[in-house]
């Protein structure tokens, strides 16, 4: 029986380009987005459906949202 691949959605941060303002953190709906030690916005996957609030609303625009295959 052949396996079905799904894609869903998801938030990537550019860690090197994030300024790590809590902007992404204050819209996510889940909070699936909090601020690793002040250095720069971090995802967790389990729990981000990909809405993309968060790059919608980042000021550096270092938030995409990208298909992933489970």
């Amino acid at each position: 029986m052949e396996t079905v691949k799904r894609k869903r959605r998801k938030a990537r941060v550019n860690r090197t380009l994030c300024v790590a303002c809590g902007c992404c953190v204050k819209v996510c709906p889940l909070q699936a987005v909090t601020v690793f030690r002040g250095l720069y916005a971090k995802v967790e996957e389990s729990k981000c459906v990909g809405c993309g609030k968060c790059a919608r609303e980042c000021p550096a625009s270092v938030i995409e949202i990208q298909e992933v295959v489970e």
